[in-house]
């Protein structure tokens, strides 16, 4: 990297830091600073999400597996399968009971409707599981930096943490969207340009189908399932697995949920949902498309191949940029990373801080906190998170090599049992607390005991499914087999009819039924190519 390329990351650093301070001017409550006075349109919801979901590992990591690493290919698409189905369900069953019934910690409607423990117990997992992860990815981005571009390692931590805790300090979660939505555009030039250049490098589109690997065109493999080994990307796991995940993910987490909530009006919520069920699926067809010109460029060129660390595929996409891009776009394509680190970073410090101070802070104080108190908590806690996960990120030197896969697997641990406690609260006004929290025990247990005994037998993606189904079946078990106190029956009120929830959603349901099935027989027809 040169002056120019400096240039463009100090411009584009003050160019945010600056933003943020102007969206900080009027924020006066925790309404504010945690849901942007839902003032949100629903592009900017849709692409601040994404901007999280596809970030610098995803920039970086994808494209590797798509064109370089041994047995990859773009079945890497079969992770976006169950995407449009999973808006189904939240747009139908999670997100109106929970906009309307106006909660910031999304947590805090468990409690609503069964008890403060389930309210803690889930919000805990949250805080936990999203600052380990959130470390980690701040320090998977920054060794890739380190060794590609010569940054060292403790100033791109310092680097991503400071400026992603400033602005999100100062705006809150207008200054998070915001964000997102300009860092989503700069990882959309980061695509084009990697595509163009390393096109242009291969030399046409007649060289790159010559020389182009064709097992990585094979997106969908009907006869893997997971079950007794095989391969990790089959058709079943990835859709019923994956279904559970998603809706877990973008419904049940409080830093994907507290973005959606943030709208305006429910049809904008109705509207980010469906943005996301449509176009995720081509956004990661672009990574895709990029792994397999760059993977190619790489098969072809021995000098760029050596490189690129044998053990270390995810090198591919920065050694690329420094040895090959022109300075300038270098300096914006090392933005586009680390505003791909910052869109984690910085929906992840206020999700945890609105999730610490809705759940734990104000129910343990013994006196009424007023508006001004809770906001000045909602800044204290975000910098609390902030310096924990910088904090994280320095520490895991000696556990990164293994543990982007233990998270994912304790994710699935926890899912699994989270969309099932947040589904039955929403269609079932018959499951008390205590067996809904009887149920998450057992969902959990049920999953750790297949991690500890039965790894090789079921593809941990799978256990998103099997959470769900033990947390439901005991949770049912358990409050039928007890007799419901006469006082609690007209409290509770009759179970819901699916049909008629889905009605407002009719248009949208078939939409999304039919791109699903789209999606998968474009992935089929690559194969063909």
């Amino acid at each position: 990297m040169n002056y120019l390329d400096w240039s463009v990351v100090l411009v584009y650093t003050a160019g945010l830091l600056w933003l943020s301070y102007y969206l900080s001017k009027g924020q006066t409550t925790t309404e504010d600073y945690y849901l942007g006075s839902k003032s949100f349109k629903w592009w900017q919801v849709g692409l601040s999400t994404m901007a999280t979901q596809l970030g610098a590992v995803s920039f970086i990591s994808a494209p590797a597996f798509v064109g370089l690493r041994e047995g990859g290919g773009i079945q890497w698409l079969t992770y976006e399968f169950a995407v449009p189905l999973a808006m189904i369900v939240l747009m139908v069953f999670i997100f109106p009971p929970l906009y309307r019934s106006g909660v910031i910690s999304i947590y805090s409607y468990l409690e609503n409707r069964f008890n403060v423990t389930t309210r803690r117990l889930l919000s805990g997992v949250f805080q936990f599981s999203r600052a380990f992860a959130t470390g980690i990815t701040v320090y998977a981005v920054a060794i890739v930096l380190e060794a590609v571009f010569d940054i060292p390692l403790w100033i791109n931590i310092i680097i991503t943490g400071v400026i992603a805790l400033i602005y999100d300090y100062m705006g809150g979660m207008k200054a998070v969207v915001i964000s997102d939505v300009i860092q989503m555009g700069i990882l959309f030039i980061g695509f084009i340009c990697c595509s163009y250049f390393a096109f242009q490098l291969i030399g046409g589109w007649d060289i790159f189908v010559e020389n182009l690997d064709t097992n990585r065109l094979n997106a969908v493999d009907f006869t893997a399932t997971g079950i007794g080994g095989g391969t990790e990307f089959g058709f079943w796991p990835m859709l019923f697995g994956g279904l559970f995940l998603y809706m877990a993910y973008y419904g049940c987490d409080q830093s994907q949920a507290q973005r959606i909530l943030s709208s305006a009006n429910e049809k904008e919520v109705k509207k980010a949902l469906l943005f996301n069920g449509f176009c995720r699926y081509p956004t990661v067809l672009l990574y895709c498309v990029m792994g397999l010109l760059i993977g190619t460029f790489a098969f072809m060129t021995p000098e760029f191949m050596a490189a690129i660390p044998a053990d270390r595929p995810d090198y591919m996409v920065p050694v690329f940029i420094v040895q090959y891009l022109p300075h300038g776009l270098i300096g914006l394509l090392v933005a586009a990373i680390l505003a791909a680190a910052m869109s984690s970073l910085d929906s992840a410090l206020n999700s945890l801080s609105a999730a610490t101070v809705q759940d734990y802070v104000l129910p343990f104080s013994k006196e009424e906190v007023s508006s001004e108190r809770q906001f000045k908590l909602s800044k204290q806690y975000t910098i609390f998170w902030g310096v924990i996960c910088v904090l994280l990120a320095f520490a895991a030197g000696n556990i990164a090599p293994t543990v982007i896969e233990a998270i994912n697997k304790v994710g699935s641990l926890f899912y699994g049992p989270i969309i099932a406690t947040f589904l039955l609260a929403m269609i079932s006004r018959r499951i008390t607390g205590s067996a809904i929290n009887i149920g998450i025990v057992a969902g959990v247990g049920f999953n750790l005991i297949l991690w500890l005994f039965f790894e090789d037998v079921l593809f941990w993606f799978w256990w998103n499914f099997t959470g769900f189904a033990v947390t439901s079946l005991v949770a049912y078990f358990i409050t039928f087999m007890n007799k419901i106190p006469e006082d609690l029956k007209h409290s509770l009120m009759p179970e819901i009819k699916l049909a008629k929830m889905f009605a407002p959603f009719r248009n949208e349901t078939i939409a999304l039924a039919a791109y699903f099935i789209f999606i998968v027989l474009l992935s089929l027809s690559f194969a063909f190519l």
